[in-house]
């Protein structure tokens, strides 16, 4: 579930029908309604500031809402009603202003708090899974995209240098995470378990080599 169907709620809904997901969007102003843009996503012309038009929402049906409206008096107030009434696994808000940062905790039923200077930190600390690739972006003016994938314990390559690893031609690593610290891929860098790997592609089949790459094994029956 989306608050907010300005630009950004907009973008967010678009790609996440794009990946495969089921979207509502909830806006208050009729204006900003525009079922033609978002072929497939739901709508409700709503207030998700009153706790009855989101129950009416059908909160329960949703593993995640996102608070991207323009007000962060209002992504807070959605956060909230979401997490305490409706017991949201999670719940990403947008920063408007990066002097209320402090406010958007867990205090205010926030798991992450998304802003222009803390973006890729939210996105990579609370947003991904180990052994999992994730697009965290698009560049607009390329097909380049920023993928990023925690090192599982059993992934082939855990314990390598980078020099000693083929990456897909389409590719190449950013920066290395560890322990919060950032490590340059250089080729005497080793990428070790629990590393929060960064890269760049240019493709899809680059991105999909990059998974298995940097993912765990695949399972095997028996």
């Amino acid at each position: 579930m989306i608050a907010g169907a300005g630009k950004v709620g907009r973008s967010i809904a678009a790609e996440l029908l794009e990946n495969g997901s089921e979207v509502l969007v909830i806006e208050r102003d009729p204006a900003k309604v525009r079922l033609d843009s978002l072929p497939g996503a739901r709508w409700l012309l709503a207030d998700a500031c009153e706790l009855a038009q989101l129950d009416a929402a059908g909160l329960d049906d949703y593993a995640v809402l996102v608070a991207a409206t323009g007000d962060d008096k209002v992504n807070l107030v959605v956060s909230l009603l979401a997490k305490t009434e409706f017991g949201m696994p999670r719940v990403v808000a947008r920063v408007n202003h990066p002097k209320n940062e402090w406010l958007f905790t867990e205090s205010w039923g926030v798991d992450v708090a998304v802003s222009a200077p803390r973006l890729l930190t939210a996105l990579v600390e609370e947003a991904v899974s180990v052994g999992d690739l994730v697009r965290l972006m698009r560049f607009r003016q390329s097909d380049a995209s920023l993928v990023e994938l925690t090192l599982a314990a059993d992934a082939p390559v855990a314990g390598r240098a980078v020099g000693e690893i083929e990456l897909p031609a389409d590719s190449a690593l950013v920066v290395i995470l560890r322990d919060g610290r950032p490590v340059i891929p250089s080729p005497d860098a080793t990428l070790e378990a629990g590393d929060e790997v960064l890269a760049v592609v240019t493709s899809t089949e680059a991105e999909d080599q990059l998974a298995v790459l940097l993912g765990p094994p695949p399972r095997t029956n028996g």
